[in-house]
């Protein structure tokens, strides 16, 4: 038998984009990214009252001990170090922030007829892939933010991984028919049914009905 040596090698630092991981007739029935406003607006009110609480307390009492009249100089050199670790949650808020707006235009999603690919990353491109036949469950989750923006996010539990796509519009219709969706896949694989073309191509059989 021979062996194609490159089929796992080539173009694999060039793939960046959604179609280039499409494999040999798969079908796209739906894409979408994020909302830009909700989901940067998420990362901002995360953390947001305990972080600006942290930094009053900490900004008030180095404050007193700077202004103080008897501050030894020699303090400073365990002021400054104790304060910059003991000020982790607002960091870690501002890396938050940063990081959301970093990858917000790196993220998108797209359903196909055999699978849910999750495009993201700050600086590399990550792809995160959940076949329709292992979804156990989708769930829809509407925070405040959310409900302002009028968008939603959708998580996706199944055997051996989960996802959340989130900020998008119309959500519950996604969820419905990505739910269904899967049904469909999971009961044409175990079961083969009219979904599948008049000749029966088993495993390279298409998804026919126009979910989307």
């Amino acid at each position: 038998m021979q062996v194609n040596e490159r089929y796992f090698n080539d173009n694999t630092n060039q793939m960046h984009e959604i179609e280039d991981v499409l494999t040999e007739g798969e079908k796209v029935l739906w894409r979408g990214k994020p909302n830009k406003t909700s989901y940067i607006w998420a990362a901002v009110l995360k953390m947001m009252p305990i972080a600006l609480l942290w930094l009053a307390f900490d900004g008030a009492f180095i404050y007193m001990m700077l202004t103080a009249d008897e501050a030894p100089t020699e303090m400073m050199w365990f002021i400054i170090p104790f304060f910059a670790i003991h000020l982790a949650p607002v960091w870690i808020w501002i890396g938050n922030i940063v990081k959301a707006v970093g990858e917000i235009r790196n993220i998108e999603y797209a359903i196909t007829d055999k699978r849910v690919i999750v495009r993201s990353g700050m600086v590399g491109i990550d792809f995160k892939f959940i076949n329709h036949t292992e979804i156990d469950s989708v769930n829809v989750k509407v925070s405040f933010v959310d409900r302002l923006c009028k968008v939603g996010d959708v998580y996706i539990n199944s055997t051996s991984n989960s996802a959340v796509l989130f900020d998008l519009e119309n959500p519950y219709n996604i969820a419905k028919n990505l739910q269904k969706l899967s049904y469909d896949v999971k009961t044409d694989v175990q079961y083969p049914n009219a979904l599948r073309p008049d000749e029966n191509n088993g495993y390279g059989t298409v998804y026919t009905d126009d979910t989307f």
